[in-house]
């Protein structure tokens, strides 16, 4: 087969490249899909992240040590720390979502798992704001 597009260039042999297979005989599928457009805590997001743990370690301290639900050592961390994990928790659901449309033409698989894990985050967020309801109407 010729390419006529280039005038005295080579001929090109226009033959397709094997698909990388595994030991089995299936097609390899790569590790990961490059993020294109990170999210605006991601630099920030562990830092975030140990500040909510904190929070949720004092609150559940001074619950388990019986202080009432209406004090303000359970009312400040809960609602601290409540805010900055559907904070959090948002960031997270933006970068999986994102990553079900990548995966989506790479591999349909993993793309339903992220989408599984988009929800379970849109719940979370949920059920977070559940609990700093009733914390703040004690």
């Amino acid at each position: 087969m010729q390419d006529d597009t280039i005038g005295g260039g080579p001929e090109l042999d226009r033959q397709e490249r094997p698909l990388p297979v595994d030991a089995e005989g299936r097609p390899l599928i790569p590790q990961r899909v490059p993020e294109e457009k990170p999210t605006p805590l991601q630099g920030i997001f562990i830092y975030l992240s140990v500040i909510v743990l904190v929070c949720g370690v004092i609150a559940i301290v001074a619950l388990e040590l019986g202080t009432e639900l209406s004090s303000l050592i359970v009312k400040v961390p809960v609602l601290v720390g409540g805010t900055l994990l559907i904070i959090v928790s948002a960031d997270a659901l933006v970068r999986v979502w994102r990553s079900v449309g990548a995966w989506r033409s790479v591999d349909a698989g993993r793309a339903r798992f992220r989408l599984v894990w988009a929800a379970v985050l849109a719940g979370t967020i949920g059920v977070v704001a559940v609990i700093m309801l009733v914390v703040l109407a004690a």
